[in-house]
């Protein structure tokens, strides 16, 4: 694989949870590199410290060990400020969980963040959240809380709100858990695009070997260990 401009770097991550007895490594000694404009995979059984990777190596979980070196800076060597305001200027995140404001329909979601983030005006922000929410087949939806849409709807929103201020990384943890596979398809297609067109930074936990002949690179986390997987998503020998 031709890789490009190396943007993100974890360097011997560990993370554990509880204590004694009870402590559980999630994540073992992991080191792994990212590239501009490419879109790489995380896939591995339940349990085996897919998402809480995603988290370290996105500024949202502490390592106990090993850092991110995120456009040169090391993540955990911010304060929370530098840290948050990093996020907010450079990241897009895909939930499971979608996290919507339950207040703001699905126009106004997308509108918010180019609004705060940006600086947009109401009428630009409102236009190219429009345009995007058409484009994730949403063309009826603009007016409806999420409340009124369904997991599927709610998805392509959040989707929408991760992809809209064009950012340097996309974070998508499990993107297409909630949709039918020509949805799902579709949104994949669109974060390989976010990837290669915009040179955005893609990285996608998922479990559905589908995705795999659309990413640039897959790695197989097993038991919080990492390794490179093959064509068919399993680890190589």
């Amino acid at each position: 694989m031709e890789r490009g401009e190396l943007t993100l770097k974890g360097r011997n991550l560990v993370r554990t949870f509880g204590k004694g007895k009870n402590e559980i490594t999630a994540v073992n000694d992991v080191s792994l590199e990212l590239y501009r404009g490419k879109v790489s995979m995380l896939m591995g059984p339940s349990g085996s410290g897919k998402s809480t990777l995603l988290a370290i190596l996105s500024g949202l979980l502490p390592p106990n060990k090993g850092d991110v070196i995120a456009l040169g800076r090391n993540l955990w060597e911010m304060s929370e400020f530098q840290r948050r305001r990093f996020r907010q200027q450079n990241y897009g995140f895909i939930f499971q969980g979608f996290n919507l404001l339950p207040a703001l329909n699905a126009r106004q979601q997308l509108e918010i963040v180019l609004r705060w983030g940006e600086g947009a005006s109401a009428r630009e922000a409102r236009q190219r959240s429009e345009e995007m929410l058409d484009l994730l087949g949403l063309e009826q939806k603009h007016h409806l809380l999420p409340e009124e849409l369904s997991g599927g709807e709610k998805q392509r929103v959040a989707i929408g709100r991760a992809l809209i201020k064009k950012p340097s990384y996309c974070f998508a943890d499990e993107p297409t858990s909630a949709l039918g596979w020509e949805h799902g398809k579709q949104v994949v297609e669109l974060l390989t695009e976010a990837a290669h067109r915009q040179e955005a930074t893609v990285l996608i936990v998922a479990h559905d070997p589908r995705i795999v002949p659309y990413m640039d690179r897959v790695w197989n986390l097993r038991d919080g260990c990492l390794a490179e997987a093959n064509g068919d998503g399993e680890p190589t020998v």
